[in-house]
């Protein structure tokens, strides 16, 4: 079970995931993108983080709606949007709960999914932040149907996501500005599927560690 103020500091773990990363995820981005990845993405959580204060006591659907609302108006390029997406879908499964649980947690993956593939047109494969989701999902959604605790099933869930990141390097980028790269995308992992990972680790490791 998640609470809001579990959710909270999830959250603020992520601000710190994204900060420290910051210049690891622009350099992934310099080599087939814009070179703006990780700055865009530490701009808007650092504006999330801001506003952190102001959401204790909410409810979890608030606190992934103003999260969402933050990251659509903060963040440069695609990542605003898509992020963004990823946030509202959850805020929708679990508005006016003050607890998030596993069924809960499953529909808010699901819904996420359905959202970043309706926004950026994508699929599995097309080397996006869908290449670590996707498998991360499966795994999570299997971890709790056999009986697995949350804690177990986020463990689960970005270790897939990590061999998600992974599978990037061995195919062709089918959007975004790495698409113009054709073959030339091959090697490189996506900046996207890397900072979807970094956020799935950090939801595991702060729920490990309470």
């Amino acid at each position: 079970m998640i609470t809001s103020d579990i959710l909270l500091r999830i959250i603020e773990n992520m601000v710190n995931t994204i900060k420290e990363n910051k210049d690891y995820l622009t350099e992934l981005d310099a080599k087939i993108g814009d070179s703006d990845h990780g700055i865009n993405m530490d701009k808007g959580f650092s504006a999330v983080l801001e506003k952190l204060p102001s959401l204790k006591e909410k409810d979890c659907g608030t606190i992934l709606k103003t999260v969402a609302m933050v990251l659509i108006s903060k963040v440069g390029g695609a990542s605003g949007p898509l992020y963004g997406t990823v946030f509202l879908k959850g805020a929708a499964v679990v508005q006016d709960k003050m607890e998030i649980n596993e069924e809960d947690a499953v529909a808010i993956f699901d819904e996420a999914i359905k959202g970043v593939k309706m926004r950026g047109k994508a699929e599995k494969g097309d080397k996006t932040m869908l290449d670590a989701l996707i498998p991360a999902y499966e795994d999570f959604k299997d971890s709790i149907e056999n009986g697995e605790d949350i804690v177990k099933a986020s463990y689960n869930a970005q270790k897939a996501a990590y061999e998600g990141v992974e599978y990037t390097k061995e195919i062709i980028a089918k959007k975004g500005r790495a698409s113009y790269l054709g073959e030339r995308s091959i090697g490189h992992q996506d900046p996207g599927a890397t900072s979807s990972y970094l956020l799935l680790k950090t939801i595991w490791k702060t729920l490990d560690e309470i």
